[in-house]
């Protein structure tokens, strides 16, 4: 056991709250992968679950012996927190983090290995992520308003992120010493606490690498496929993502300074101006299912960041 964990190069870590119904097939699905079990260990943390998302996991691991499987507690709430007490415990030299309700296709960690063995300048990296709607994708649904439900398609070839552009939280990996130098997760940005979203966690971390000099990098063929439950299309769902965005770039901007928060507000009034004109556009081809939602979406972060 000591030589094959010597052996681990890619940490995998998953932080989970109450995913019974999902986290195996997120585990499954990293255990399936093309890549020799030797070579990655997963640890999914359990951040207060109240649903048996910690007796299924175990359960996996008593069957699967074999294989690099953990699973560790987290009682302070919010998705940075579990994620940096993973990165903790990890032994790879990359950690790769995934959602607990997403599926990772069967060669992810071995394009992910080849990619930074290819990247020496590679700091971090971000790969596509597919939503995979139950039971359908609603027709109010668009480009604009998928990224709330995880939809990220950067690019459609390999590239370099651009200044400001970033990879989401449910795909991306970096170097672990990259991820210690900059102190991890801010968890002053918890991510999903309880009912209440600070999110922009993501976006807070690979900020503050990009502001050291690190470069991050995007593979479209570095795929996972996340969940998106009727649940998560409601307005109530909806509301809370959105306006998550808005409290955490308010936790965010004034660290920086009241300047940068009075921008990020005519930013985000800007948005929301340019949401409007959007949603006329859908109403002009004929889609108007589609206006009212990606206008709601500027007007909810809009409140979160004004604190409403």
């Amino acid at each position: 056991m000591k030589e094959q964990e010597s052996n681990i190069r890619i940490s995998v870590i998953i932080c989970s709250y109450n995913r019974a119904g999902y986290i195996l097939d997120a585990v499954e699905s990293l255990y399936s992968q093309s890549l020799n079990k030797s070579l990655y260990e997963v640890l999914v943390v359990d951040n207060n679950s109240v649903d048996n998302t910690g007796d299924r996991v175990q359960s996996f691991i008593r069957a699967h012996t074999g294989f690099n499987l953990h699973y560790l507690t987290e009682k302070k709430q919010g998705a940075s927190f579990a994620r940096n007490l993973g990165a903790s415990f990890a032994k790879g030299d990359m950690l790769c983090f995934m959602d607990d309700d997403a599926v990772a296709a069967p060669d992810y960690l071995q394009r992910m290995l080849l990619f930074f063995e290819q990247h020496k300048e590679a700091t971090g990296l971000g790969g596509r992520i597919i939503p995979r709607y139950i039971p359908e994708e609603p027709a109010w649904m668009s480009y604009y308003v998928s990224s709330m439900v995880g939809h990220f398609d950067y690019s459609p070839r390999p590239k370099e992120f651009e200044q400001g552009k970033y990879p989401l939280e449910s795909n991306m990996a970096v170097r672990t010493e990259a991820f210690k130098s900059v102190g991890g997760f801010n968890t002053a940005l918890p991510g999903v606490k309880g009912d209440l979203r600070i999110g922009g966690e993501g976006k807070d971390f690979f900020f503050r690498l990009q502001q050291k000099g690190a470069r991050i990098f995007y593979d479209p063929e570095l795929i996972v496929h996340h969940v998106v439950e009727v649940k998560k299309l409601t307005p109530e769902y909806l509301y809370r993502v959105a306006s998550g965005y808005g409290r955490g770039e308010s936790v965010r901007t004034k660290a920086i300074g009241q300047k940068a928060y009075l921008k990020k507000i005519l930013e985000y009034f800007f948005k929301l101006a340019a949401a409007v004109v959007l949603g006329t556009g859908y109403a002009l081809k004929g889609t108007p299912a589609k206006t009212w939602p990606v206008i709601r979406f500027r007007i909810d972060a809009l409140k979160g960041l004004l604190g409403y």
